[in-house]
């Protein structure tokens, strides 16, 4: 780590008038290298399989299947066990993905089993079934015909930072099964180059998939086939999915109804930002529920990095429970949870006690402060309710009340765009 910090310091070195703006830029890059390294250090770099996503034939008795639409801003690439890349593409592209889950006996819940070979062993592996594009609105409302549930709910999924497209498809299906949705499952994934050392780069890759995100919660909400949306995100995608449903408030006139939970893991958010967003987002808001740990080290460090300003996932949940309750926000201290992640970031998808609550909340059980009965049924929560962020006490209590403001580029109506050959033009 000191060569590390001696190297990037000696870039320091300028000459001219630009000299203090390139130290800036340089100062920057350091920072960014260093988060890099300790993220690097503390997770242990393990390398994860490529080309995982090449379908199979063989199937294994008693294994789970998840069939998932996937939505993605990624640039396509030839390989198919690839799929998609970390680069930004230039259309939104649809695919319905059906994963292999092998059977209870040979996994753990909140694990994921990789594929050792490009070619998956569905006995002791997570495999792919198949893949197929969706080439156009008429395809996509028959695949969520045929996966709907009794309700007719979609749940859409947004990961986070440093995920690749099979990172991201593999987990959204496992936390479908282990958790037990039932909804329809749709997987936002935008481009995340997979990398520690590309957390810059996410971040703006975030958004630059934020149109596509607002496009998509607002046709599924336009559908009459679809009666309830719960979106749920995790770490940096926390923040790609607030900006959207603050955009799609400003296109609207407010965040559609169908939209009643929003789930956030981890958020990856600057407290700040957050109170912005639940301003601008207008007075009918879902019904939120954050998950949040200070042990997460994942988000200190995006703290560190983000100039000192707290991240809503990584503060005190404990003092602030009178005011969320009016917010009809309900914040889950996951402080003390075993996770098998050494960075205490994954806890929401890798913790049977959290995926199996999270499954109670998108099952339709109201997990407010005063249901205390399910609370105490988990052991190793020491509150339910709170703040997510000790700025939020100072979020306007008008924000229940208020009139959506008439801001600048609102629009009535929804996205245009069809879908051609499984893409929109983007």
């Amino acid at each position: 780590m000191t060569d590390l910090y001696i190297a990037a310091s000696s870039r320091l070195t300028c000459s001219g008038h630009n000299c203090g703006k390139a130290a800036i830029r340089d100062l920057r890059s350091i920072r960014a290298l260093l988060f890099s390294a300790l993220l690097c250090l503390l997770a242990g770099c393990a390398t994860r399989p490529e080309a995982v996503l090449r379908p199979i034939s063989a199937k294994a008795p008693n294994a789970s299947q998840v069939n998932m639409l996937v939505v993605t801003t990624r640039q396509a690439v030839q390989d198919p066990g690839q799929l998609y890349s970390g680069e930004r593409g230039t259309a939104i592209s649809f695919d319905s993905i059906k994963i292999s889950i092998p059977p209870d006996r040979s996994r753990n819940i909140g694990e994921i089993q990789w594929p050792g070979h490009s070619l998956a062993n569905p006995e002791r592996e997570f495999a792919v079934l198949g893949v197929r594009k969706v080439a156009s609105e008429r395809q996509v409302l028959d695949w969520f015909r045929g996966n709907r549930n009794s309700k007719r709910q979609a749940v859409i999924f947004v990961h986070g930072f440093n995920n690749t497209y099979a990172d991201a498809v593999f987990r959204f299906a496992q936390l479908k099964h282990d958790a037990g949705i039932t909804a329809a499952p749709i997987l936002f994934t935008w481009p995340s180059r997979g990398s520690v050392f590309d957390y810059l780069y996410d971040k703006e890759s975030a958004n630059y998939s934020r149109r596509a995100l607002e496009d998509l919660i607002i046709q599924a909400a336009r559908s009459p086939d679809v009666g309830e949306i719960t979106i749920v995100a995790h770490s940096m995608g926390t923040w790609l999915a607030m900006e959207a449903l603050r955009g799609v408030a400003m296109r609207q006139g407010g965040v559609p109804a169908k939209v009643n939970d929003v789930i956030l893991a981890s958020p990856d958010i600057d407290v700040d930002v957050f109170r912005r967003q639940m301003v601008e987002m207008g007075p009918k808001l879902p019904r939120f529920t954050i998950f949040t740990s200070t042990s997460d080290k994942a988000l200190a460090m995006s703290r560190w990095l983000s100039g000192g300003i707290n991240r809503v996932g990584g503060t005190d949940p404990t003092p602030y429970a009178d005011i969320l309750k009016r917010l009809d926000i309900t914040v889950i201290n996951t402080n003390g949870l075993e996770s098998k992640d050494a960075l205490g970031h994954n806890a929401f998808a890798d913790s049977p006690k959290i995926i199996g609550l999270l499954g109670r909340q998108l099952a339709g059980q109201s997990l407010q402060p005063k249901q205390t009965a399910l609370a105490n049924r988990i052991e190793g929560f020491a509150n339910f309710a709170g703040s997510a962020t000790r700025a939020a006490i100072s979020l306007p209590i008008a924000v229940a009340n208020h009139k959506t403001p008439n801001l600048p580029g609102q629009e009535a109506s929804g996205p245009k765009s069809k879908i051609t050959d499984g893409q929109i033009a983007y």
